[in-house]
């Protein structure tokens, strides 16, 4: 399957312990057409060659997982690599076999159509990380597509994974974004107007890719073998402290996902990020972010946005039901889990915990975006209920309401106009705010006053907490398609500028204050700022 390959320094000496393809059952046809797998966990599979790989951008911090180094990454060996264009010693390419539910209805067969994992590198500290091309070329899973990928996707998703790993969100990484030198047909918005654009290759990280439709697939088969030796491997291999597999065992690992997946959830909601394809085969049995997709992030507050063309109608994945459809997603993952376990109380029960876990760690990152020492139910429920109706109803930029919040004095007897100043910035239309608003936005600061006050902290003290979880700067929308902009018209810097200000999400950058701003109206709804499609 390898081609003949010359390395020299770092990258050769990457080790790979390919423990997916060593312990589970191949797809024993190696022809690469698209195609029903069974009985099999993948298909071995090569990645096409690309006309002129040329390195947009690294991220020196996921590079450091696999034991590079900048100047690593700087090496046309590195380009021809990391696009798909050369094998190293040890690599298994392969595309991983997996099934889903897509906007709540069962699908099939899904699988890697566009991505292709090389293998697994051991770094010097003994981590597995797998390393996967998307974008390098079409596989069995690709059903009428192409397995390639477009400029703008690869960029929003190199720079979003490493966005998310700063602001401390569990994520998959992004080690590397590279041109292929390819163009690649793609309809935008689904409209008839498809256009000739930019291919590129992200290279991506996580310690597998497996996903609840790794096993959604199994369980719809009857593969009922398989899937129990697919659910041993991951015991084994990432949850070994759950102990030897078996029905208990299966039980207390649905317990762990649902308990990480919640997790999750919180953090997405504290940070204002909106996934915007949420279906099962996007869910990662380790609690991580992944596939960045029609993504965005929450400017004004309306937790009824998605920004997903597909989902405009419906808002199935819309900001606010992330959770619910995160439980909704848990409880497909159960009915794959069933045959497992041989009953459904742990699982039902899990289900349930799932709840439970999601309102206390919400609760608890709501307490603290607003730079309370604890959460108290009986006073700062109603604080929290009634913020949330006073944020969506004027455009209210929410990332930048939580930051300057951060600000707002809170001593007592000061006149209402001293208290709500920091905030006059934060409004995108401020025609909005007539007298009623302003009145509930007084009496909620105050309220809001009374409450810190009685915590007994000092300002500086209260405004670090909220600004270590209230992030100044996000790749809003608007600032990635400028990106995108800039490298179609052959310049890359805003590329590397932007990874840089992500680098450091909470800390004030007086030099970046242009990245902080509310999105300006131009963006509004421009195509690549507002909505995007599933479209690569």
């Amino acid at each position: 399957m390898s081609r003949p390959s010359t390395t020299a320094g770092t990258l050769a000496a990457l080790r790979f312990d390919n423990r997916f393809t060593r312990d589970l059952p191949a797809d024993p046809e190696t022809e690469n057409r698209r195609r029903q797998v069974f009985d099999a966990c993948y298909s071995r599979v090569l990645p096409v060659q690309t006309a002129r790989p040329r390195l947009v951008s690294t991220s020196r911090e996921a590079a450091t997982l696999l034991d590079l180094a900048e100047r690593d990454c700087r090496t046309e060996l590195f380009a021809r690599v990391f696009s798909g264009n050369q094998l190293l010693p040890g690599m298994d390419p392969h595309a991983a076999c997996y099934g889903g539910h897509q906007f709540g209805n069962w699908a099939g067969q899904l699988g890697d159509g566009r991505a292709i994992n090389l293998g697994e590198v051991v770094n010097n500290h003994g981590e597995h990380w797998m390393v996967q091309l998307k974008g390098a070329g079409p596989t069995p899973y690709s059903r009428n597509a192409d397995g390639r990928a477009v400029l703008r996707s690869s960029l929003r998703e190199f720079l979003c994974s490493e966005a998310m790993f700063h602001l401390g969100v569990p994520t998959t990484r992004a080690l590397s974004l590279i041109l292929t030198g390819d163009t690649v047909e793609r309809d935008m918005f689904y409209d008839g107007h498809p256009e000739e654009e930019p291919g590129a290759v992200v290279c991506r990280l996580a310690p597998s890719f497996v996903r609840f439709g790794n096993f959604e697939i199994l369980a719809a088969r009857g593969d009922f073998g398989l899937l129990r030796q697919l659910a041993d491997f991951c015991i084994r291999t990432f949850f070994p402290h759950l102990g030897e597999p078996a029905p208990e065992i299966y039980g207390r690992w649905f317990e762990e996902i649902c308990r990480a997946t919640a997790a999750l959830m919180v953090h997405w909601l504290r940070v204002g990020f909106v996934h915007g394809v949420m279906n099962t085969d996007n869910m990662s049995i380790h609690g991580l972010t992944i596939d960045y997709g029609p993504y965005g992030w929450l400017e004004n507050y309306d937790p009824t946005w998605t920004p997903n063309t597909t989902d405009a109608k419906g808002r199935r994945y819309c900001f606010g039901r992330q959770p619910a459809i995160a439980h909704w997603n848990l409880a497909r993952l159960a009915d794959a889990f069933v045959p497992l376990i041989g009953h459904v109380e742990p699982l039902e029960q899990s289900l349930r915990d799932f709840t439970g876990y999601f309102e206390d760690g919400w609760e608890a990152m709501m307490a603290q975006k607003l730079g309370l020492i604890a959460f108290e139910p009986d006073q700062d429920r109603p604080l929290f209920r009634e913020l949330l109706r006073l944020l969506p109803e004027v455009e209210t930029d929410m990332t930048l309401f939580f930051r300057q919040l951060a600000l707002v004095p809170v001593e007592a007897r000061i006149s209402p106009e001293r208290r709500s100043a920091p905030l006059e910035e934060v409004y995108y239309r401020p025609e909005q705010l007539n007298r009623a608003y302003r009145d509930r936005l007084d009496a909620w600061l105050e309220t809001y006053a009374e409450r810190v006050r009685r915590d007994g902290s000092p300002d500086a003290e209260r405004r670090q907490r909220m600004h270590a979880v209230n992030p100044k700067y996000v790749l809003r929308n608007y600032l990635a398609q400028l990106a995108i902009d800039k490298v179609m018209a052959g310049e890359y810097s805003l590329v590397d500028e932007l990874l840089e200000v992500l680098r450091h999400p909470y800390d004030d950058q007086p030099d970046k204050e242009m990245f902080a701003g509310k999105r300006p109206e131009w963006a509004r709804h421009r195509p690549g700022c507002s909505m995007l499609s599933c479209s690569s």
